[in-house]
Parts: structure tokens; C-alpha cells; sequence
């Protein structure tokens, strides 16, 4: 995955976590949340391999 396909993952996920979490659905935000931040952690970490 290129960066600009993992970025735009990321931000979008973060994105509809935090309508989520507007919006009142606190366990779907917060997977949302977790998962941009896995991807993000993932994609640094490979990146410094």
C-alpha cells in the first residue's frame, strides 16, 4: 500500500471515529480509533525497517 492510499485510510478511519463518537456509537468509534492507530504504527514501523 502506497502512502498516500495509507494516509487517506488512516484519515478516513479517524474521520468516521469521530462522527462516531458525536454521534453516540462509543464501540464502534472506538475500533475506529484503535484500528487508524494500529495501521498508523504499522506503517511507521515499517517503514523504518
Amino acid at each position: 500500500m502506497s502512502n498516500l492510499q495509507s494516509d487517506i485510510l488512516t484519515g478516513t478511519m479517524f474521520v468516521i471515529g469521530l462522527v462516531g463518537f458525536i454521534s453516540g456509537e462509543f464501540i464502534i468509534s472506538s475500533t475506529l480509533f484503535a484500528s487508524a492507530t494500529l495501521v498508523s504504527t504499522v506503517n511507521a514501523n515499517r517503514k523504518s525497517i
